[in-house]
């Protein structure tokens, strides 16, 4: 491509190259509702060429005829990684009961890529008398939007609800698969996504990841997996009031590094 702009433009060509800051936000857009009309929400970084006067005049009045911009994405892939996922328990007493309901939970691995399934592992150890009606497993989306003001927005993606059973004083032991899509979610307003709405590759986006000390401002995006037990109370009520057994994991999600691309 630089070869072809510079065969077009010739000897008034005047190739540049710069570097882009560690600690600037990815591009990210916030979908808008089906209804909502005007500019989407998001950060895009423009590079603007023009002709001046004179070479050091910053506040020089630019006519927009002398101008030209390009618009262009950050994006972050994945780094190569083969480490354990994330892994969390709990125990929960109820009242009127001696002991609890234990909950372990377990990512396959540390990093996923979109339209990926998500593994997820639990044991659970029921010493009570309730039983476990319904294991209820979702992704949500954690968006900061750190501005002028710091709004975080928490938006479900996924959900997914199995009809498993775990009885009193026994174990239970599975793995579950869900699979979070932005074809799901296209009519949610305030969704995170990576780079332009109008593109047809853009996905939900990805989890930011940290450049550094320094703060970083922009939307900053983070995921995580609940799993919820759905417990009921058993005894003479049966099971019109239940309680919930909740734990949550952090999820990375992602897209890999293009094969062949050297770029850090």
């Amino acid at each position: 491509m630089q070869e072809s702009l510079m065969k077009k433009v010739g000897e008034q060509g005047c190739p540049f190259s710069f570097q882009m800051p560690t600690d600037l936000p990815c591009s990210v857009s916030l979908q808008p509702g089906p209804g909502d009309a005007g500019k989407a929400c998001g950060v895009d970084f423009e590079v603007k060429g023009y002709i001046a006067n004179s070479p050091d005049n910053a506040d020089e009045v630019i006519e927009k005829k002398d101008t030209c911009r390009l618009m262009i994405r950050k994006i972050q892939f994945a780094p190569a990684t083969s480490k354990a996922g994330p892994r969390a328990e709990i125990s929960r007493q109820f009242m009127m009961t001696d002991k609890p309901v234990h909950l372990e939970g377990s990512l396959g691995k540390e990093i996923y890529y979109h339209g990926d399934p998500i593994t997820v592992s639990l044991k659970i150890n029921n010493e009570t008398a309730k039983v476990v009606k319904k294991i209820k497993v979702s992704v949500e989306q954690l968006t900061n939007v750190v501005l002028y003001s710091s709004d975080t927005y928490t938006k479900a993606v996924c959900t997914e609800e199995f009809a498993e059973t775990v009885n009193a004083n026994s174990t239970f032991e599975k793995t579950f698969q869900i699979t979070p899509m932005l074809a799901n979610n296209k009519e949610k307003r305030g969704l995170a996504v990576d780079g332009r709405l109008k593109d047809e590759d853009t996905h939900l986006a990805s989890t930011t990841l940290s450049q550094g000390e320094k703060e970083m401002q922009g939307i900053l995006v983070s995921y995580k997996v609940k799993i919820n037990l759905m417990v009921s109370s058993g005894g003479l009520l049966g099971g019109l009031t239940g309680s919930d057994v909740t734990l949550e994991l952090p999820l990375t999600l992602m897209s890999p590094k293009p094969a062949g691309d050297q770029l850090d």
